[in-house]
């Protein structure tokens, strides 16, 4: 599914409430400021901090 980049727009990283960056197959949502990566299951986000994964380093 393509990214809805009205939807991508609304959407804030529920830690800091940053941006989030989205992966052109929308399979996760990245929050640079944290450095937490939220997964897109179903074509909904899991937008739960305690579910996010760290982002790799490097």
């Amino acid at each position: 599914m393509a990214i809805n980049q009205e939807l991508l727009e609304l959407l804030v990283c529920p830690k800091c409430k940053g941006r989030l960056d989205a992966d052109p197959q929308w399979r996760w949502l990245d929050c640079p400021a944290c450095a937490l990566r939220y997964e897109v299951r179903d074509n909904i986000p899991i937008m739960l901090v305690e579910e996010a994964k760290p982002l790799a380093k490097g």
